[in-house]
């Protein structure tokens, strides 16, 4: 019996460079991620581009909104190279993108992407001329732009006259709309002079359903990259579950080439969380591999000691913190995979079938943990919880040294994921 692909091939879409990262055509989907410090303060804003890009954003996207936010992108972006944060730079522009890269030429050339939101470009005659003063800026400083449409920021007159044309739903006029805009922008960007290779498109909404309507269609009409990206999506499991739904189709079915998981952040909290849900949802969907994966079982009546929770969690961020050393160290330990069962019934047969696992005793099972390498049975440790977190450590260290040669340059895939 042969297997059919899940994932089919990918919509074929010209390539664009942001800087010197490729997006859309034979490159990998991208990933991409958001700071949410005031621009203006270049110190901090600096701070989170750096971390954002150490965690694997691929691509980090800053707000600027004033003068004095868009006076201080040469400085974040100085900063961010004398850390050695490569990962291009955009800017997000909202009603006065036109100003701020007229009269700030050094935050125009800082910049690798400008974002452009058609619906807040202006209203009237100005609305079409300062859209295309963006774009003819973009032409002049050799960068990309990203038309991003939103659905809750859409051309009023737009909206209007689809609407007096009617044929379908309101939901419907209103996705029928966003294509249109963006389809329409593509156009006046071309005849500003911008080429075809500088142009990424996104529609956002904030229903699954509705994006993938809106992304289908989108790339029935147009062979521009796409940045696929839930709006508004909401803050932890539901941001989470609601993103991975929406992009997991699209990206089954090939349309994507750029992504961001927008998670609304607790108070203080990392918003490097947002880079880690996209690799996570790239690495599930078969994409790419970033990052060792952990296979734990989620416990059941049979598992009543929490051993396995606390193995699994431990070796979790364990992996985390070793994989920047592994990744600079050896090629190819991005494709390791693990497993923490917790009893006999499923725990050999998922521990044979990871690169090493474990299978921890269930209630009222021998004290015994059998370890298997590629499938066989390897040893069988014994012992307190703590020192079978230490030898289990040891035995991955082991194995991902014996597995994994040597690489024989000193880039950072870290920064640059493979």
């Amino acid at each position: 019996m042969t297997s059919t692909p899940t994932i089919r091939p990918r919509h074929r879409t010209l390539t664009v460079p942001v800087g010197a990262v490729p997006v859309g055509g034979e490159a990998p989907v991208r990933v991409q991620s958001m700071t949410n410090m005031d621009t203006a303060d270049a110190k901090a804003t600096a701070t989170q581009c750096i971390a954002l890009a150490e965690a694997g954003s691929e691509m980090v996207r800053i707000t600027v909104n004033t003068p004095e936010a868009a006076a201080q992108v040469p400085e974040i972006r100085r900063r961010m190279l004398d850390a050695g944060a490569e990962a291009p730079l955009i800017g997000d522009f909202h009603f006065n993108g036109h100003l701020l890269l007229s009269e700030f030429p050094g935050c125009a050339a800082a910049l690798d992407k400008y974002r452009i939101n058609p619906g807040n470009t202006g209203k009237g005659k100005r609305k079409d001329l300062q859209f295309s003063t963006i774009c003819a800026i973009a032409r002049d400083q050799g960068k990309a732009v990203r038309i991003g449409v939103n659905g809750g920021s859409l051309d009023g007159e737009l909206v209007d006259e689809e609407m007096e044309k009617g044929g379908g739903s309101a939901e419907e006029i209103l996705d029928r709309c966003m294509v249109l805009s963006a389809t329409r922008s593509v156009e006046l960007a071309l005849a500003a002079g911008l080429h075809k290779d500088r142009i990424i498109l996104s529609c956002k909404v904030s229903s699954p359903s509705r994006l993938i309507s809106v992304y289908r269609e989108l790339a029935l009409r147009s062979d521009q990259p796409l940045h696929l990206g839930l709006t508004e999506a909401g803050m932890g499991m539901k941001g989470l579950v609601w993103s991975s739904a929406a992009m997991g189709v699209l990206l089954s079915e090939g349309i994507g080439d750029t992504i961001r998981v927008s998670l609304t952040p607790r108070p203080g909290g990392d918003r490097r969380e947002e880079v880690q849900a996209a690799w996570e949802l790239l690495q599930a969907m078969d994409l790419r591999h970033f990052s060792p994966s952990v296979t734990a079982c989620p416990g059941c009546g049979r598992t009543t000691s929490t051993t396995f929770q606390e193995l699994a969690e431990e070796v979790q961020d364990w992996i985390r913190e070793r994989l920047p050393s592994w990744k600079e160290e050896h090629e190819g330990v991005e494709n390791l995979t693990l497993a923490v069962m917790g009893c006999v019934v499923n725990g050999p047969g998922e521990s044979k079938a990871a690169s090493i696992g474990i299978s921890l005793p269930g209630t009222g099972e021998a004290p015994r943990c059998p370890v298997y390498l590629d499938g066989k049975l390897f040893t069988t440790l014994q012992g307190q919880p703590k020192e079978l977190a230490a030898s289990f450590r040891s035995l991955v260290e082991s194995y991902v040294k014996a597995k994994y040669p040597r690489r024989t340059s000193r880039l950072d895939p870290v920064r640059v994921p493979a």
